[in-house]
């Protein structure tokens, strides 16, 4: 399973329509920007369910708010962010998503993703926080539709992440910006479930880490 396909086949021509004129941009630049922002928000939840507690605030976040049913009108979701009306759930609360996934890294995470899609950091910017909703809801349908456990989400999640950093080059654009999302720490705590060794094995080329 490849939630990379997944996330990328929720973008309808609508919806990239919308948000390249929410920033301004060419519709290529935008479906580019948004392809390696939902790489980088899979690397950063990739990083955080390494960590046991991490793993399980990801299950209840999941569990609590992301059932998935938001992908039945994502249209009418995004409508309503590029409105200004959709930050009150906790469901849409994408700037609260970005703030758990990466941390202080957004600004270097707009940083890269606009250089590598040739818009601005403060294009990058409005995108990060509507598209969020949508990682996370592509997650918890998966959890949910698929009857997966803990360890299971954190091995989907560890190798998508790992085939978001072999596609169109991605690898050298995650490793700048997710390298210090793990705070500099060199140890790492593995999940008590299964996929531990995938978890392991991965980190190293994901994150920079040896």
């Amino acid at each position: 399973m490849n939630l990379m396909d997944i996330l990328q086949g929720q973008v309808s021509d609508e919806m990239l329509g919308q948000l390249s004129e929410h920033i301004g941009a060419a519709p290529e630049q935008t479906a580019q920007a948004t392809n390696s922002i939902f790489a980088t928000l899979l690397g950063g939840l990739a990083n955080n369910v390494t960590d046991q507690g991490g793993l399980s605030a990801l299950g209840a976040a999941l569990d609590r708010d992301h059932d998935g049913s938001m992908l039945d009108d994502l249209a009418g979701m995004v409508g309503g962010m590029l409105q200004g009306d959709g930050q009150e759930s906790r469901a849409t609360n994408g700037l609260g998503m970005l703030k758990h996934i990466l941390g202080d890294r957004q600004e270097v995470a707009a940083e890269q993703i606009g250089q590598s899609s040739g818009l601005s950091a403060g294009q990058i910017m409005k995108l990060l926080p509507i598209l969020a909703p949508i990682v996370m809801s592509v997650l918890g349908k998966t959890k949910s539709s698929g009857g997966l456990d803990l360890g299971s989400l954190a091995g989907v999640l560890m190798g998508s992440a790992q085939q978001a950093q072999q596609q169109n080059g991605m690898g050298d654009l995650l490793g700048n910006i997710l390298g210090s999302v793990m705070g500099g720490g060199q140890q790492q705590q593995q999940p008590q479930q299964q996929g531990g060794d995938l978890l392991g094995g991965l980190l190293g080329g994901l994150f920079g880490k040896r």
